[in-house]
């Protein structure tokens, strides 16, 4: 069982003005979230920068990448990114890292850099933390290879499973971490992301996830969550007493539905 108390995130990286992020950023302060997290894609606002606009606005909150792709900047770059956030939030910045998600190849190509093969980018994750310092570290971790460097490296793994990934899936996937990490296994964070909450869910969620969400439901995959407040702190304990899952991000588009798991649940 680890020692690891609940915190939550949201995850947010769109507006269509600054008044729309930083009122974003507000609100998941005031619901108690602990991190807005934005992810690292073209579609999106450009992470660090948003990251400063919402600090900008908040007392507490902190503030992360979801994940920053370590082929998109030099090492160095990211080191400057990161202290100076780290100066200006009062230490409130988390740095995300992984190695690219699938499909990312593309987005590298329009940002003119080289993506480079998984070994590679690897390296490029390696470099990156060798260059940072002073700062709480996630990585976004699937795969041995990384699984094995962020049990060597990271404060938090984000488990990059889908969320049509079952408790089992979820398991096993620990399974291997633990085999990596040894001793240093409790000292690690875990993360998963929510894909959505609620009982009623939005026809969209279906071409986001490549499948019906109600059939994902009744798979037992784990990044959909029904029920009422109680039943949802009810799993997110067991999931937690079974398999040390403390750190949950959600959708910013489901953080109003979520925020009384938020309110039960943080810091217990």
């Amino acid at each position: 069982m680890t020692s690891h108390a609940f915190r939550f995130g949201t995850v947010g990286g769109f507006a269509a003005t600054g008044e729309a992020w930083t009122g974003l950023a507000r609100r998941a302060e005031e619901l108690g979230y602990s991190t807005l997290l934005i992810p690292d894609t073209l579609n999106t606002l450009s992470p660090f920068t948003a990251a400063a606009a919402a600090t900008a606005v908040t007392s507490r909150l902190r503030v992360g990448t979801y994940v920053a792709a370590a082929p998109y900047r030099t090492p160095a770059v990211v080191a400057r990114e990161v202290s100076t956030l780290q100066a200006l939030s009062g230490g409130r910045f988390e740095l995300g890292i992984g190695a690219g998600r699938p499909g990312a190849e593309q987005e590298a190509a329009a940002l003119g850099v080289r993506f480079g093969t998984p070994s590679e980018r690897v390296e490029r994750v390696v470099e990156t933390l060798d260059a940072v310092k002073d700062v709480p570290v996630l990585i976004a971790a699937a795969g041995t290879r990384l699984l094995r460097l962020a049990a060597e490296r990271a404060d938090t793994v984000a488990l990059g499973l889908p969320a049509t990934a079952t408790e089992d899936d979820l398991a096993a996937k620990l399974d291997e971490l633990y085999e990596l990490a040894g001793d240093r296994f409790n000292r690690l964070e875990i993360n998963t992301n929510l894909a959505a909450v609620g009982d009623e869910l939005p026809g969209w969620l279906s071409q986001q996830l490549g499948a019906d969400p109600r059939e994902i439901v009744a798979r037992g995959g784990y990044g959909i969550m029904t029920g009422s407040t109680d039943q949802i702190a009810d799993t997110l304990r067991s999931r937690r007493d079974r398999l040390g899952i403390s750190y949950i991000s959600i959708s910013a588009q489901f953080m109003e539905q979520f925020a009384p798991v938020v309110e039960r649940l943080t810091g217990t």
